[in-house]
């Protein structure tokens, strides 16, 4: 079990470490995207502090989850974030309001979709199994495995908008 432990910290700690990347790479696209995002009206300057926290927390969920101790912390930082962004992309998908673009890894052309839900679906999944899970230090063999599969798992949930249009065409 201590080996899916791993994976699934890996899996999750490396998605959102892509996504903390992305978004400060392009902090002022990620701001501008925010406002579509929320159920109600605040000013630039909030908005600006909001994206900035989102990458903070992010980024320390993340390596959070490379040391054995601080992984739980991670995990459950990851959840608390996952179950964020998984509500607020229900209710956007929800709304069928204005086009919004998913900005979860920087720039991108597809709309937020019922895509994104079965994303988040699997990394939620994916954390909470890691919580779940027992935390002992497996031999590292075994790790490494855990660990490449899980980084597997993070390139294809990464590139989960590009495999979707590849497989199903983009609407």
């Amino acid at each position: 079990m201590e080996y899916l432990h791993v994976g699934c910290a890996c899996l999750v700690g490396l998605v959102l470490l892509v996504s903390a990347v992305s978004k400060a790479r392009d902090l002022g696209g990620f701001a501008a995207s925010v406002p579509a995002l929320l159920p109600f009206r605040v000013g630039a300057g909030a908005v600006r502090v909001l994206a900035v926290v989102v990458v903070v927390l992010e980024a320390v969920a993340a390596a959070a989850m490379a040391a054995p101790w601080t992984r739980p912390f991670g995990l459950g930082l990851a959840a608390v974030l996952l179950v964020a962004f998984t509500l607020t992309i229900g209710r956007v998908v929800a709304d069928r309001g204005p086009v919004v673009r998913c900005r979860c890894f920087g720039a991108a052309s597809a709309p937020l979709g019922v895509r994104h839900l079965a994303r988040n679906s699997l990394l939620l999944t994916a954390a909470a199994v890691g919580l779940v899970t027992p935390g002992a230090t497996p031999p590292v063999a075994g790790a490494a495995v855990a660990a490449v599969a899980g980084a597997v798992g993070a390139i294809l949930l990464v590139s989960f908008d590009d495999l979707v249009d590849l497989l199903v065409g983009s609407h």
